[in-house]
């Protein structure tokens, strides 16, 4: 009979424990600065200043910002369109968990 081993591999859940700069977030989503600040400006993304007024930002910024990205050039959606969209997806999920709740 054959004998399995398990590998246990330590982690830390991204979105949770890291805060990005714009040249990391930027270099992560495969796009320039400015392209991050326009997703900063239309909404999409919050940024929070440090104490040298560099903008921050948790780890579930990468996320957002590559649904973003994604549908900006795959259904070629306009920034105020994305918004929109983004914010429609959080609306359905938050009454998804209060569903769940409910049940």
């Amino acid at each position: 009979m054959a004998q399995t081993t398990v590998h246990v591999f330590p982690g830390v859940i991204f979105e949770h424990h890291s805060h990005l700069t714009v040249t990391e977030l930027s270099r992560l989503c495969t796009v320039e600065a400015p392209v991050i600040a326009d997703l900063v400006e239309e909404g999409i993304l919050e940024a929070i200043a440090d104490e040298h007024g560099e903008w921050r930002f948790r780890g579930d910024a990468l996320r957002r910002a590559l649904t973003a990205l994604r549908l900006q050039r795959d259904l070629q959606i306009n920034l105020p369109g994305v918004a929109l969209v983004l914010e429609l997806l959080d609306e359905r999920e938050q009454l998804r968990r209060a569903l769940r709740r409910e049940r």
